[in-house]
């Protein structure tokens, strides 16, 4: 189905979310039309953000939001769906559109594949009803389910969307860039070359991908990463875990701008904590590059104060690779909580691959490495 049908379907005026591949249909088609304008379209940090936005759009309006988003970001939604929307607090209607990765039946990453089978288990509890758009499902067929949803979207209920692969589409091209020189895969390489034998854990997404196969490239072991394939925006908190708990250790979290913004008050407990073997470095391209390429509101803000301000000892951002080395050799012995931030273009190779071994054994031998 062709997006403009599906959005026409719904008839709202404004949509809210978090970026999605298996939505990139609709995401390009948003950004081609409105940009990112707040009176028909915002991405914001994580979905709760979204769905508390939402609220306030129809509390002002009486109209109907829309609020689209991975499935991943269903865990995000329990508490302002369940405490917020819900037809037994304030009854305030939203309309999801839910990309339906780790669907069963269809090939996807680990991380995708509990969460695919529960999807329409969770809005089920959550008491949103809920049609799955496919393939073959027709504008009229879409218009029906709309009709009966529009019922329910009056009585205070909320309902949802849940998108198979494939399922919309969109002729339109969007390109997004920015003016930044540094990759971000070579951004890791460099952190690889300077950390040796240190531990790393990385965040969702390409990077993860990336630090993979530069230890390929290496051959060097895998026991020294932690790749956090899900639960975005935990990078740093697992980090931390780690860090306090191997005080030997020093220990380095590669992150990015969309995972620090979708938990940011991860990092005041970071700084609060203060360890002195954490190094935090956020490759910063102001894009949900992984899925897609969709902007985030990190290229507007100064990253360095904000930690500064939550208790990290040293901060830092950089911007081309002389510098960035000279960084990576001084914090590397600095014995202090440190924050570097890398700003890096929007892109990957076309032929990126992704981890050979399972989440169970990325685990097991990162523990065994820690434990040496």
């Amino acid at each position: 189905m062709k997006v403009e049908d599906f959005v026409n379907v719904l008839n709202c005026e404004f949509y809210t979310g978090v970026p999605d591949s298996q939505l990139k249909a609709l995401c390009n088609y948003l950004m081609n039309e409105y940009g990112i304008d707040e009176k028909h379209h915002l991405i914001a940090a994580n979905e709760g953000n979204c769905t508390a936005l939402a609220a306030g759009y129809h509390l002002a309006t009486g109209k109907v939001p829309v609020v689209y988003m991975q499935n991943s970001g269903e865990g995000n939604i329990i508490n302002p769906v369940a405490s917020l929307l819900n037809d037994q607090v304030y009854a305030i209607p939203a309309i999801f559109v839910i990309g339906w990765r780790g669907q069963p039946g269809i090939h996807d990453e680990p991380q995708h594949i509990y969460q695919g089978k529960i999807t329409c288990d969770l809005l089920d509890l959550m008491d949103i009803e809920n049609f799955a758009v496919s393939c073959e499902t027709t504008v009229g067929e879409l218009n029906e389910v709309m009709d009966e949803f529009n019922k329910v979207l009056k009585t205070g209920k909320s309902v949802a969307f849940v998108i198979r692969k494939n399922a919309l589409t969109y002729d339109e091209k969007v390109v997004y860039e920015n003016d930044n020189e540094l990759d971000r895969e070579e951004i890791i390489e460099h952190i690889v070359s300077v950390s040796g034998e240190d531990p790393i854990i990385s965040t969702t997404g390409k990077a993860s991908r990336e630090l993979f196969e530069i230890r390929e490239s290496n051959k060097q072991a895998h026991k020294y990463d932690f790749l956090t394939v899900g639960s975005m925006g935990h990078s740093s908190s697992i980090a931390l875990g780690v860090a306090v708990n191997k005080p030997d250790k020093r220990v380095w979290c590669v992150d990015g701008d969309g995972a620090l913004l979708m938990h940011m008050g991860s990092m005041p407990v970071v700084g609060n904590v203060n360890p002195d073997n954490l190094i935090h470095i956020v490759v910063n391209n102001g894009a949900h590059e992984t899925v897609g390429g969709m902007p985030t509101v990190a290229s507007n803000m100064n990253l360095v104060t904000i930690a500064k301000a939550c208790g990290y000892s040293y901060a830092v951002s950089v911007d081309n690779l002389k510098d960035l080395d000279n960084e990576l050799m001084k914090v590397k012995d600095m014995g202090k909580l440190c924050f570097i931030e890398v700003l890096s273009s929007i892109g990957a190779r076309a032929d990126l691959g992704r981890p050979t071994t399972t989440a169970i054994e990325n685990k097991e031998n990162f523990m065994n490495f820690l434990d040496q």
